[in-house]
Formats: structure tokens, sequence, C-alpha cells
């Protein structure tokens, strides 16, 4: 069975339950997509090894090849739309540059929630630029250095301000796409319950600290959804000993949530 077969398929019922959806599952009629990435490990052959080593640190032939994945979710079904796979060390392993190869995923007027991890610069601005609003905790980073006295004031520890665009560039983006990137773009920053949130819904009125905190905290179910997978239908250790048939065996995985997701809604 081809791989292409298994990842259409999958693809194709992701879409098919997002478009039926009723209206008043989405949140405030529009669709939310959750993105978060997991790992999982494989038998220990030389090939799978060779693709997917094990983690850093562990003596060689005492730890399994491990794989990551990262997914996106709709929040409204629980259906997966897309998903990436790499190595879980190495060049393009990590989960950010996973995301960077499912962005076309996203469509105008999508909301994406995800972990601190995912709010970087770079990926606020693409998805500004389509349209896209994102609301996610503040990365690291910057959590040391926001002053809420800054920026326009839209309540207590809620303002919104103008980032400017890192000026190192970073390794994986060409010359010309971090000259195409804006120089500066606009978020709002907001404290809800003890963590400090970055959205680009940046009206207090349609998008109240109270609703911004209720849509985050819906995030969790993306957890759900990932435990469901690996652990209640059996992903978590995968059973092929080639790297090419792992690749597929996950994806028969995400196909067969699909077809329950589909059942359910």
């Amino acid at each position: 069975m081809p791989l292409n077969l298994v990842s259409s398929l999958t693809h194709y019922l992701g879409e098919l339950i997002d478009q039926q959806i009723p209206e008043q599952w989405r949140w405030q009629g529009r669709p939310v997509r959750i993105v978060d990435g997991t790992t999982v490990t494989m038998p220990d052959t030389p090939a799978n090894q060779a693709a997917f080593p094990q983690q850093r640190g562990q003596t060689p032939r005492l730890g399994f090849p491990i794989c990551r994945v990262v997914g996106i979710t709709c929040l409204s079904s629980g259906a997966l739309l897309d998903a990436a796979i790499g190595r879980f060390n190495g060049k393009g392993g990590d989960e950010q540059t996973l995301l960077r190869t499912l962005q076309d995923t996203f469509q105008a007027g999508d909301v994406v929630l995800g972990d601190a991890f995912f709010a970087t610069y770079f990926f606020i601005a693409e998805m500004q630029a389509k349209g896209v609003d994102i609301l996610m905790e503040q990365h690291g980073s910057r959590r040391r250095s926001t002053d809420f006295r800054r920026g326009q004031q839209l309540g207590h520890r809620d303002h919104a301000l103008s980032i400017d665009k890192p000026k190192i560039r970073p390794h994986w983006m060409s010359e010309a796409h971090y000259a195409a990137a804006p120089t500066s773009i606009v978020v709002r920053e907001c404290q809800v319950a003890g963590k400090i949130m970055v959205t680009t819904l940046q009206c207090p009125k349609t998008a109240p600290k109270a609703a911004l905190k209720a849509l985050y905290k819906s995030r969790w179910n993306v957890e759900l959804d990932i435990r469901h997978i690996k652990e209640t239908m059996g992903m978590n250790i995968l059973s092929c000993k080639t790297p090419d048939m792992a690749i597929k065996e996950i994806w028969v995985y995400l196909l067969a949530y699909n077809l329950i997701r589909l059942m359910m809604a």
C-alpha cells in the first residue's frame, strides 16, 4: 500500500470532518487549530537507528530509535488535519522545523493554539500575513522582559505593542526570506491566570481576557487526543523494522484515528 495513499486518505477525512461540523461547534464562528508534538519509539534495527537515532546521552545499543511527530488537530471535532514526522535529534528534527512544513494547512480566519515553544517572531509574522490569529503562552525568552507599562494599554496587565524583527537571521531562513519578513509585528500580551499570553486577537471587547483564558484552556484537548492515539490505540511503540514502514505505520494509526473521529462527529 503506497504511503501517499494512506496519508492522502487521512488528510481527506480530516478535511471532510472539518467542512461539515456545525457552526456552533466553532469558537466565535471561527475554526480553531491546535498544534502540538510528541514522540514514538520503534524497534532497534540498524536501519531505524540510522534514520531515527536514539536520544543523546544514551549508551549506543541501549536506547531505541525515536522519532518526533507534530500534528495539527481541529478543536471542534478532534480530527487530525495534518502531521509531519522527523528525527528526534539532529538538523530538521525540532518541533518548530516540522511545524514550518505544515503552515499551508492554516487558512485565513483560523485561530491557532500552541504552547510557548511555537510563539516565535517569524511564525507569528507568517500567520498574520495569512490572516490567521494565534493564541499561545509567552515564549520564555520574552517573558522575562515583558513590561505592561509599554505599548497601548488595553486593560489591567493587558497591552498591545510592536516587536522588532530579530537582528540575527535564523540559520534555517534564507536571506531573501529574512529580507521579505516584516520589520516589526504588533501583538497583544496579557496576563491570565498567572500566565502571560501572546495573541494577535487584539480587541479586548471581542476577545476579553476571560474568553482567551477559556480558549487556551481548551488546548488541553490535544494532549488527550495524543493519549488516545499513543496509549489507547497503541502507537506509542511501533513494530515496523524499517524507516519507510515505520512512517507508514504512523500514518495508518492516524488514518484509523480520523475514521473513529468521523464516526463520533
